[in-house]
């Protein structure tokens, strides 16, 4: 056993993890890190402009998003910086204010899920934006241009990954 393990009273381990500390009881001390926070943006009265928003806020915040029915998912790139929910609020509601929409909606977090509800009853109603220019799909993030959808899908999975 090395000489710093058996002045901390560490037991070595055959294979797997590096010796846990012992405490005074000589119990083993098993540490656990918690599992990164997902947060989930219900966008039932924003749904037509969900995927610009997924965007906004994934790049904003920091996180690899996944969409959903009505709903988009975050998740942390890097485990050990979780994803704060207030900034997620943030970016949500900074971008309901660029696009002109921030009176009508409320933003809030409650626990790992964030809701948009629209203040009035009333959802979203226009058109949403599909990326396409003229016949060609192009990338909200870099501006990459391509005629084919199949490309221009598997170029949007690079973005998250």
């Amino acid at each position: 056993m090395p000489v710093v393990g058996a002045l901390l009273g560490a037991v070595p381990a055959a294979r797997g993890p590096a010796p846990v500390p012992a405490n005074r009881a000589g119990n083993f001390q098993i540490q656990t890190r918690a599992a990164p926070a997902v947060i989930t943006v219900d966008c039932r009265d924003i749904e037509a402009i969900r995927d610009e928003l997924l965007i906004y806020v994934a790049d904003n915040v920091g996180a690899l998003p996944a969409l959903k029915l009505h709903e988009f998912v975050l998740t942390p790139i890097d485990d050990s910086a979780p994803i704060d929910p207030g900034e997620v609020v943030s970016a949500v509601r900074e971008y309901l204010d660029s696009i002109g929409e921030g009176r009508r909606f409320e933003v809030e977090a409650r626990g790992d899920i964030v809701e948009v509800r629209s203040t009035d009853g009333k959802p979203i109603d226009r058109e949403p934006r599909t990326g396409r220019i003229e016949g060609m799909f192009s990338c909200a993030h870099c501006g990459f241009v391509t005629r084919y959808e199949a490309e221009y899908h598997a170029h949007a999975r690079i973005h998250y990954l």
